[in-house]
């Protein structure tokens, strides 16, 4: 019956019947956020998204095929496509950055962390070897993932991994004395 009330709420809004994709709106529009906050992990950018799919259903609801599935599964990739796509975008905008990083040293990075810099943690941090430093501040302070850490500092993954498994073990002796 459900499926049903969308299909007509669609149809109308296919003929610019604005009533009926408000109506449409708030029928579905908690499920599809729920959706896009799930996917997104952020409730501004999952509203964002949830816009930009209900701007791109009204302006294709012409479009839907009833023979293709329901209209809730199809509003649901449409919103599902947004989000991956702001997620591809989230992920060039950080590459970008990255590699606008990589002219900077890591050790003035380093030394702009919020912590004090008079704490155990910097005293320990500064018994790194260099690489190990690096790989551990990109990874734990940055939040760079294991990959994006390689390509930051063009080593191969399991050196990468050897560095900051190695740092934290030494950081871990150093903390606890």
């Amino acid at each position: 019956m459900i499926q049903d009330q969308y299909f007509s709420l669609l149809s109308a809004t296919s003929q610019g019947n604005k009533q009926a994709f408000a109506k449409l709106y708030r029928a579905t529009s908690g499920k599809l956020f729920a959706l896009c906050l799930k996917i997104l992990g952020n409730k501004t950018r999952a509203e964002d998204a949830l816009q930009d799919a209900f701007v791109k259903i009204w302006y294709n609801a012409g479009e839907y095929q009833i023979a293709k599935g329901e209209v809730l599964t199809w509003m649901t990739s449409i919103a599902r496509y947004r989000c991956l796509d702001m997620l591809r975008q989230a992920k060039t905008r950080k590459e970008q950055s990255i590699e606008e990083e990589n002219e900077v040293k890591d050790q003035d990075d380093f030394n702009d962390l919020t912590y004090d810099k008079h704490t155990k943690l910097d005293d320990c941090m500064n018994e790194l070897e260099e690489q190990q430093k690096q790989a551990i501040h990109l990874a734990y302070f940055k939040g760079y993932s294991h990959q994006e850490v390689v390509q930051h500092v063009d080593s191969p993954l399991g050196t990468v991994k050897s560095w900051i498994r190695r740092g934290l073990q030494q950081l871990q002796g150093c903390l606890t004395l």
